[in-house]
């Protein structure tokens, strides 16, 4: 599609205006079916006869756009009649806003769209209709619209015409062109406002309940010219004011300018991170019934749920569900709400196992993998946010191995062959980069200035175990490099074998890196070292570091000191070596630094750092302080696959075949978890009642059953113990 079409711009620079793209369109024949092709050089809507085309919000989505440009295709048959306007309104979106400033060879092209209507007729004639000079240019009522800043809307405004519009195919290639991969962003839970009051300050405050990603839509009867002013905030200082600091330049506010009547208005072009709203600006009559918040995430299907008997737990899963939703916005973000929302590889790849179990996520990473795969230096390093809008340097361990680790991941989900062949010399580039950037041979060691903060490296990201305000935590960077070299040449060799590749060039050198890890690093001084040797087996001693592991945590009074690498392993080592237990008090832990900490301050998502919110009520510097970023919820794939023990397979990947082997503790009482699988649904749950574990299991596949040790083989069924 699209091959006749032309790019086209407005004959004149319209600032920060949102321009309109306009077509009349007569139409003298019955038609049989019309498809609309489209994209843009920022997002855009398009509109028939003023009812909006589609429900994907922002599109065309967030690609790496020098190489990855998506374009939808619509129906439009039913929206036709004899005489129609067509309109494509254009914001600037990641393309050419704030977000993408640094990168000017994008951010610097033009605002322009491609479009072509495709109609077949009853007579079986067909036409086409491509975006040419032909078509005219305008203003629009949005007077300005950027992803980090909002919107403002005046509803009122003078519609000014600019002439027709240009033909420009010199700034960007049709070639780049690509079908929609991923899933489509709309909206879904529409949240009415819990309270409005006024703060200490004097501010006029809605609080939502939750914190979401999305925007609030405004209904109310109104004069011309009344102004309404919004502010988002994720939380209230410990005064109880209205606090937006952390949103660093980000003024993430809108300002709607209103006509006279009932009117209905919510952003076009933008997004929020926000639980509260502050009004300053508004006319006398607005209540809290006049907004609605809209949460606006990719529209990926459900798969799979917890419930346990504690209700705290519970919570934390819910959060985890929530943080998911506002940061799967086309990539997978950091967070919503600042004046970042990047594709940060470290943060996906912890978070991609606890992903995959609550959505189906195989279109929604397929997409993002393609874009790893267009931001590959051709050295093998991957830049450590995709797309790389701030021109990012260097790849870092843990967020670089991102491109080995959610293949994988991937194909255990989903046993699909063709993620680990599209992905495979990514992989192994990857891999081969990494053999030749190090100082010495079979580890990934580096520079000092490369394990400074801003260096190459981020360490263990946020860990606790180094002075109080610093970033990367005191495990050993070469430690963690050197660790994850042998985990992704651990997993590069599992995927070659799959799709039928020799790999006894990459078996060598995974037994090299292995022998020299254990030779190299004989002490461990931080949970987050003891964990990775023990879940990457690199340790021949694991009782003794098990052990040491286990020590260090009882010690500290059952408190984790693990930061963004260490986290999402940490349950899985305890009781996978026999301290389960252990696993559980950490799971169940509600002093600070714990994940129901976050939930008896009042969390409705998962926070970036451990203490975020402190008990003196103190809050962690501006300058890196989000209260919804998913890594630490990765902690819901021990729930899932250890807790409830719903594990694949890797020799029957996709649940073909599964494991249930769940452990029980009694301070939970209870769980119940579910997975929707190509194959159906599997599900897993105990209960405590007195001094006995009840387990009930239902499986469509055969499955091996571990209870207390002993195997048991099933085939399709429910089953109890």
């Amino acid at each position: 599609m699209i091959k006749s079409a032309n790019w086209i711009c407005s004959p004149i620079d319209t600032g920060d205006v949102c321009p309109v793209f306009s077509k009349d369109i007569s139409i003298g024949k019955s038609v049989r079916s019309a498809v609309l092709s489209i994209t843009a050089t920022g997002v855009y809507e398009a509109r028939i006869n003023g009812s909006r085309v589609g429900n994907f919000i922002l599109a065309p989505g967030c690609t790496a756009y020098k190489a990855r440009l998506q374009y939808q295709t619509y129906d439009i048959t039913d929206m036709l009649e004899s005489e129609n306007m067509i309109d494509i309104f254009l914001g600037k979106g990641w393309y050419r806003g704030r977000i993408s400033a640094s990168d000017e060879e994008i951010n610097k092209t033009p605002g322009m769209v491609i479009a072509e209507l495709q109609i077949s007729y009853d007579d079986g004639s067909e036409q086409i209709i491509a975006t040419d000079n032909s078509w005219t240019v305008s203003t629009s009522r949005i007077l300005l619209s950027d992803i980090y800043d909002g919107e403002v809307y005046d509803a009122s405004a003078e519609i000014k015409q600019f002439g027709n519009a240009v033909i420009n195919n010199n700034d960007i290639s049709k070639s780049t062109l690509i079908p929609q991969e991923g899933e489509y962003v709309t909206e879904h839970e529409r949240i009415k406002p819990v309270k409005m009051f006024t703060t200490p300050k004097g501010e006029r405050v809605i609080d939502f309940g939750q914190n979401i990603a999305g925007y609030v839509s405004i209904e109310l009867t109104a004069n011309r010219g009344d102004k309404i002013v919004v502010s988002h905030a994720e939380i209230l200082d410990s005064e109880g004011n209205f606090y937006n600091a952390n949103y660093r330049s980000a003024k993430a506010r809108f300002e709607y300018i209103c006509y006279s009547g009932h009117q209905v208005y919510k952003p076009h072009f933008t997004f929020f991170g926000f639980r509260y709203i502050r009004l300053d600006e508004y006319p006398d009559n607005i209540g809290i019934d006049n907004f609605t918040a809209i949460a606006v995430y990719s529209d990926m299907k459900r798969t799979g749920n917890i419930k346990t008997g504690s209700e705290k737990v519970n919570k934390l899963y819910e959060n985890t569900l929530w943080s998911q939703r506002d940061n799967f916005i086309d990539i997978p973000t950091d967070c919503p709400q600042r004046d970042e929302r990047l594709g940060w590889l470290g943060d996906a790849q912890v978070f991609v196992k606890t992903a995959s179990y609550n959505y189906d996520t195989k279109k929604f990473f397929g997409k993002w993998l393609g874009d790893l795969r267009a931001e590959q230096r051709k050295d093998g390093s991957v830049p450590n946010t995709v797309p790389n809008f701030w021109l990012l340097n260097g790849s870092s361990a843990a967020w670089g191995d991102a491109v080995t680790i959610i293949p994988w991941q991937m194909y255990m989900f989903y046993g699909k062959e063709d993620i680990l062949k599209q992905n495979f010399d990514m992989m192994k580039k990857w891999v081969d980069y990494i053999t030749s950037d190090t100082f010495e041979e079979y580890l990934w060691t580096s520079s000092e200035d490369d394990k400074r903060l801003w260096g190459k490296h981020y360490g263990d990201w946020l860990a606790l175990d180094a002075p109080y305000g610093s970033y990367i935590g005191s495990a050993d960077i070469d430690f963690i490099a050197s660790a994850f070299y042998a985990y992704s040449t651990e997993i590069l060799i599992k995927a070659g074998k799959i799709i039928g590749k020799d790999m006894s060039e990459y078996e060598k050198l995974y037994q090299n890196i292995v022998a020299t890890f254990k030779n190299t690093f004989t002490e461990y001084s931080t949970q987050t070292e003891c964990v990775l040797a023990l879940y990457f087996n690199l340790t021949d001693n694991k009782p003794e570091i098990a052990r040491q592991l286990n020590d260090m945590i009882v010690s500290g009074g059952n408190k984790l000191q693990t930061g963004f690498v260490g986290t999402p392993y940490l349950l899985y080592v305890l009781s996978e070596n026999g301290y389960s237990e252990t696993a559980y008090s950490l799971l169940l832990q509600e002093e600070y630094p714990s994940w129901l900490y976050e939930v008896n301050h009042g969390a409705t998502t998962i926070w970036e750092h451990w203490d975020g919110i402190r008990d003196d009520g103190k809050l962690w510097s501006t300058d890196m302080n989000s209260y919804n970023h998913y890594a630490y919820g990765s902690v819901c794939d021990w729930l899932y696959s250890a807790a409830a023990g719903i594990k694949p397979i890797e020799t029957a990947a996709g649940f073909k075949e599964v494991i249930i082997a769940s452990i029980p503790d009694k301070r939970l009482g209870s769980i119940s978890a579910t997975l929707d699988t190509a194959y159906g649904t599997i599900k897993s749950s105990w209960r405590y009642e007195g001094g006995t574990v009840h387990y009930e299991i239902e499986t469509p596949v055969n499955a091996t059953v571990i209870i207390n040790s002993e195997k048991h083989f099933i085939s399709k069924g429910i089953y109890r113990f």
